[in-house]
């Protein structure tokens, strides 16, 4: 690569890192007259390369928006943080895990790297482990993400046709007050005009979302993240368990995911204990949740979770007397 070549990708660089450059400053960088800077100038803009020229005591240059992404330049450690990034994303299943635009987005970013670089990238890709299994999920679209992402910056009603999980069909119109990534999918939530009351949505059940015009102002205090968990804990299963524990209401939350149970106090509780109520399809994994407080426990409801916590406390006790007194 030529001397001037690289002077030039040097100046992209410098711009892409913000703000306005003097051509004083972009010549002391390039160790080049201002002349020459120019000149370089007029290469990107051949390039197709959207620089912005602004005349004046404070005038320069600076990147504008254009219509594609000028080349990137990446270091090894900005090169490995966005290929980990659409790695994770399609792990999560925030990203579809066959989305052709992160495949065709990590692909560039290896080929733009040097041949040692991207070995070693490759390597920490193929040999990388993750904690849990990959999230089979039907992933947003994005121009659904962005258009609802959108709506909750600017407080704009938003207009969509949604499936619910029993695959009934309706049409929505929503104040949404934010939008939460949550367990490989994303969510929205806000009031839904129809209902008269906050609802959440998960994005990749929409269709057809369209802005509406008008304003509206998120109630104080209003915490998307909250809402979401606090619904998805809600929503309706096949069992509704109720159970009391002997614990305040704080400690039990701290210990239990806010995605799975809705942790209250109340008048009709004895001082130092809280209720918990979680909505299951299964009750085993209820079971091993709830002793896992080490807390006294009453049932209110199934009496089926009874049976599973008998069931589970002779299991614990028949590995324990077949250890023969053994640690286990």
């Amino acid at each position: 690569m030529t001397r001037p070549t690289v002077r030039v990708l040097t100046l992209l660089e410098i711009l892409q890192r913000g703000g306005r450059r003097t051509v004083a400053e972009l010549a002391a960088a390039l160790e080049v007259d201002e002349r020459t800077v120019r000149r370089y100038i007029a290469h990107l803009l051949e390039l197709e390369v959207p620089v912005v020229s602004i005349r004046g005591r404070h005038g320069g240059y600076e990147l504008a928006a254009g219509d594609r992404m000028p080349p990137l330049m990446l270091t090894e450690d900005e090169a490995l943080a966005v290929t980990l990034g659409l790695v994770a994303g399609r792990r999560s299943g925030l990203v579809a895990a066959a989305s052709p635009a992160a495949d065709a987005a990590s692909a560039k970013v290896r080929r733009s790297l040097p041949e040692r670089s991207a070995r070693r990238l490759e390597a920490l890709i193929e040999s990388a482990g993750f904690s849990g299994p990959a999230v089979s999920a039907a992933g947003a679209e994005t121009r659904v993400l962005l258009l609802v992402a959108s709506a909750a910056r600017d407080h704009r009603p938003l207009w969509f046709e949604y499936t619910s999980r029993i695959g009934h069909g309706s049409a929505r119109t929503l104040l949404p007050y934010g939008i939460v990534a949550h367990a490989g999918r994303w969510y929205a939530t806000g009031h839904d005009t129809g209902r008269d009351e906050v609802r959440t949505f998960r994005l990749d059940r929409m269709a057809s979302p369209s802005l509406l015009p008008g304003r509206f102002e998120v109630p104080p205090g209003f915490d998307p993240v909250d809402a979401v968990l606090g619904s998805l804990a809600s929503a309706p299963w096949a069992h509704d368990v109720s159970v009391k524990v002997r614990a305040a209401p704080d400690e039990v939350r701290r210990r239990l995911p806010a995605a799975v149970a809705v942790v209250e106090g109340g008048a009709d509780l004895a001082d130092g204990w809280s209720r918990v109520r979680i909505r299951a399809q299964e009750l085993d994994w209820v079971a091993a949740l709830l002793a896992g407080l080490d807390r006294d426990l009453v049932v209110e409801r199934p009496d089926e979770l009874r049976a599973r916590l008998r069931a589970l406390a002779d299991r614990l006790l028949r590995s324990v007397d077949a250890s023969g007194g053994r640690s286990v």
